[in-house]
């Protein structure tokens, strides 16, 4: 396999990897959480409410245009801010995603791979990569 042919693959599941977690995690707040019940989450651990209302479509939307490929590293890095609040929630929780009420190690790979994304783009096999070579015809 060559490295372009590595690099392709590295961005397809750095990115598909990424945008299923967050659009799991946006449905979860619209599924199961609700939204009223996690602008209650957000206010009880010192956010302000009303971001849920934001947080919650950026993760559904913003988790599809990962998949897809669309603006890969765009929304990884408006993903960050989302991401280092959830690292921040779990901070004191300890480390582990087995402690009570889960770790922080979770959220901060996470982050870390956010930046990966941010780095790699949408990458070969993507959507963006099929509008550039049609603009580019």
């Amino acid at each position: 396999m060559s490295s372009d042919q590595r690099f392709a693959w590295a961005a397809l599941l750095a990115r598909v990897s990424l945008g299923v977690v967050l659009l799991a995690h946006g449905l979860l707040k619209v599924l199961v959480f609700t939204l009223p019940g996690t602008a209650g989450f957000f206010e009880s651990v010192g956010l302000p409410g009303w971001a849920a209302y934001l947080v919650t479509p950026f993760e559904i939307v913003g988790g599809l245009a990962l998949i897809a490929g669309f603006r890969s590293s765009i929304l990884a890095l408006a993903s960050l801010p989302i991401l280092l609040g959830a690292w921040w929630v779990h901070a004191g929780n300890g480390w582990l995603f087995t402690a009570k009420d889960g770790g922080w190690e979770f959220p901060a790979v996470l982050v870390m791979l956010a930046i990966v994304v941010a780095l790699l783009g949408d990458g070969l096999y993507s959507v963006g990569q099929r509008l550039s070579q049609r603009s580019s015809s």
